[in-house]
């Protein structure tokens, strides 16, 4: 077996180790991409949004009926257009995104001014019913409550 180590040590023409420019030029790709990184910020698509929002509000609404049936009480989903908020029963408040336009399509008896209102679950899954409509400029999207099986649905409006 033939060994390639002389037992010398390296003598002044051959260092090891790093340059300083090849330290400075890793530093700055480094910076750089840290850069990249931390100014990231996710593009903001208004359809992803309004799709978002509605998948949110009648996620909202079936919990609702479904809280109305498991506790044999009527429970409401109320809706502040105003305040740009929602609540179901006694839950915590949400909020909805400030860019969509929001309109509410409820019977009279729970209509509370031109701004607010609520949709009311009853403990056999029925509901008063109404619409929830919003839109995102030329994008319209309807979460709408059947008033007979309180079923939940969200479509596009025309």
């Amino acid at each position: 077996m033939i060994s390639r180590y002389s037992g010398r040590r390296p003598g002044p023409g051959s260092c090891c180790g790093f340059t300083l420019i090849e330290v400075i030029v890793t530093l700055a790709i480094l910076g750089f991409a840290l850069v990249l990184v931390a100014g990231y910020r996710p593009p903001w698509s208004s359809g992803l949004g309004l799709k978002g929002t509605a998948a949110q509000l009648a996620s909202g609404l079936r919990l609702a009926r479904s809280e109305a049936i498991v506790s044999n009480r009527p429970v409401t989903f109320d809706l502040d257009i105003t305040g740009r908020r929602y609540r179901v029963g006694t839950g915590v408040e949400r909020r909805l995104p400030a860019n969509l336009s929001i309109e509410l399509l409820t019977i009279v008896g729970e209509a509370r001014g031109a701004a607010a209102g609520d949709i009311r679950f009853n403990p056999d899954g029925s509901s008063t019913g109404g619409r929830i409509a919003l839109a995102d400029g030329a994008r319209r999207l309807a979460v709408g409550v059947d008033w007979l099986t309180g079923r939940v649905s969200v479509a596009d409006i025309r």
